[in-house]
């Protein structure tokens, strides 16, 4: 007799059904991780009752039908008796694994994966009718549902322990094509992608090619089934490390496309606790090409105990470490109706702690034994850890600041800030750096050559490095300072008048102008006054709406240099050269520091004018 299913597995059913499963394809993962659970609990109960224990015995089969379009999933499971295939597939949610778990309070075997009743109705995307035939203690039945409206269990003949689903597929339209879950080859795509890791053995017929008589050379050739296992059954990372060479990493990278070269480094975690999981992690040698783009999709594969969750798991990964390629398996995920959506609940956040706190370990590590390959790494990625810093507004600091590396006027190699700090004179009270296109620029400055022997400068020659400093603000107690930022002079008040005179002729140029017997050859040099650098004036202006973001910008003039005696000369007896040597100067002065200047035409004129006298 026919029956009707309960109202909240009617519901379940339509939103499976129209909208919860996004990808229809899943359903073969799901029907196998049931068929998984069901093999689990037969085993389970077999080592309790002393029955003799053959692995064999436990098994998956997956048999397609063309002919009539039926596809066929079998285990050799506990089964079902008919009261559970009325309960278990017309409630949902009440199948028995969350209750079979409960039940396992002295066992080991407490790694069953989902409810029955939940992933089951995933079949109904895709089939018109679905048949269950279940073996339980010797006695088998039927369960059928057809366009999921209503069921009957009936007695039925199958002899086998276990269970077969069977479904009879929908025919394609414009949307979808059911016939690949017809086809061996697609199929065992589907089964490699998400259930590759299945503790028993998944069994189909596989094609193959073979000579009918292989003793003759011209023989025609001809196809055959053999049954193959499908899947790998034992995952990497379910693996002991002591078990595994660089080769088998390397590989499993390259098998699992996570990068066309070899990984530059890995590590291998095995946590135990409240929340236990594997995970395989790598640190990509090269970054992708559309790695600092916003198309990039970042995240680790997600298993729950070898069933494969999500392709890319965000909620995993820091920012931070965006980089990172791998995979993570935790029986302890919680999921839930419908495993393509996680709940970002206090077991995810606890892996996720846990990975990003291994990640900076090892990327510490990495920095300190091998510096030639964490250059490789920060060449590829430093830009994507201090994205996250800057975007973060300084929060993730803790998290970053000591795997900064940077470029200094007393290094030949990249130094961190630990190891500055560690070098600075008793005496230094902060962190001094200076910021330029390269570092040849960055040498000809005339801020540089003010900077005492034995007072290190950072050069900052990322253009988000300068943003960067300010958010890190300071570093162990010492804060940072700009060499290009205006310091308290000492100069006397005997020239006023004449810098007066060359702010009125630069009067929208300059906040202020003053001498300085600092500066070696060079005839002045261009400071800023304010959180605004001269660098950051340039990086805005190549940004849209940031035209009038300006530095505060102090003229200091070379007392020694033969410019500021032709300035001195030149105050009192003749305006016309005291204003052709004020614009040179500042034109100069601007393009000492990388600044483009108004009028390069006048900027000649004046300037050969001046030398032909």
């Amino acid at each position: 007799m026919k029956k009707e299913f309960k109202a909240e597995a009617r519901k379940v059913m339509q939103l499976m059904i129209n909208s919860i499963y996004t990808n229809k394809e899943v359903f073969l993962r799901e029907i196998i991780s049931n068929a998984s659970d069901a093999l689990d609990k037969r085993y389970y109960n077999d080592l309790k009752s002393d029955k003799e224990v053959n692995k064999d015995d436990y098994y998956i089969e997956i048999k397609p039908d063309k002919d009539n379009r039926i596809l066929t999933i079998s285990d050799t499971g506990i089964g079902m008796d008919e009261s559970e295939l009325e309960s278990n597939l017309g409630t949902i949610a009440t199948s028995g694994t969350e209750k079979f778990r409960k039940n396992l309070e002295e066992s080991n075997v407490n790694d069953l994966i989902g409810q029955f009743g939940v992933g089951f109705y995933s079949a109904f995307m895709v089939s018109d009718k679905v048949e269950v035939i279940s073996n339980k203690n010797g006695k088998s039945f039927k369960w059928v549902s057809e366009d999921a409206d209503g069921f009957e269990v009936t007695s039925a003949s199958k002899t086998t322990p276990g269970s077969d689903i069977i479904l009879y597929l929908k025919n394609n339209n414009d949307d979808d094509d059911f016939d690949r879950f017809l086809d061996e080859y697609a199929l065992e795509s589907l089964i490699t992608k998400y259930s590759n890791y299945i503790r028993y053995p998944i069994y189909m017929d596989i094609t193959k090619t073979r000579k009918k008589d292989p003793e003759d050379e011209n023989s025609e050739y001809e196809d055959y089934k053999k049954r193959e296992i499908i899947n790998s059954k034992d995952p990497i990372w379910k693996k002991s490390k002591k078990d595994l060479t660089d080769d088998d990493y390397i590989n499993f990278y390259k098998d699992e496309h996570f990068g066309f070269d070899e990984p530059l480094s890995w590590l291998h975690l095995s946590i135990e606790g409240l929340v236990a999981f594997k995970a395989i992690l790598y640190i990509p040698k090269k970054a992708p090409f559309d790695f600092y783009s916003k198309d990039y999709k970042r995240g680790l594969t997600l298993y729950s105990n070898g069933v494969k969750i999500m392709d890319r798991c965000e909620d995993l990964l820091d920012d931070s470490f965006a980089f990172v390629k791998g995979v993570v398996d935790s029986e302890d995920v919680s999921l839930n109706i419908s495993r393509e959506t996680l709940q970002v609940n206090r077991q995810l956040k606890f892996i996720a702690k846990q990975i990003n706190n291994k990640i900076k370990a090892h990327l510490s590590d990495l920095l300190e034994k091998d510096r030639d390959k964490y250059y490789t790494f920060f060449d590829e990625f430093g830009n994507q850890m201090k994205m996250s810093l800057y975007e973060s507004y300084g929060m993730k600091k803790d998290q970053i600041q000591d795997l900064l590396i940077f470029n200094s006027k007393n290094s030949d190699n990249r130094i961190t800030l630990k190891e500055y700090v560690e070098k600075m004179p008793s005496t230094q009270e902060k962190i001094y750096y200076t910021v330029g296109d390269s570092i040849d620029k960055i040498k000809a400055q005339p801020s540089i050559k003010t900077v005492d022997d034995n007072v290190d400068v950072l050069y900052l020659i990322d253009k988000l490095d300068e943003f960067l400093i300010k958010m890190l603000r300071d570093y162990d107690g010492k804060s940072f300072e700009s060499i290009t930022e205006e310091t308290d002079t000492d100069e006397d008040s005997s020239k006023e008048e004449m810098f007066k005179k060359m702010k009125d002729i630069l009067p929208d140029e300059v906040v202020e102008i003053r001498k300085t017997d600092k500066l070696e050859d060079d005839p002045v040099i261009l400071l800023h006054r304010g959180d605004i650098s001269i660098e950051m004036e340039k990086t805005f202006k190549n940004q849209t709406n940031t035209d009038n973001v300006k530095a505060q910008k102090v003229l200091e003039l070379n007392e020694k240099s033969k410019a500021y005696k032709l300035l001195e000369e030149s105050f009192d007896n003749d305006n016309e050269k005291f204003e052709k040597i004020t614009r040179t100067l500042f034109d100069q002065a601007k393009i000492l520091s990388g600044l483009e200047i108004d009028n390069p035409a006048e900027y000649i004129r004046n300037m050969w004018e001046l030398v032909g006298e």
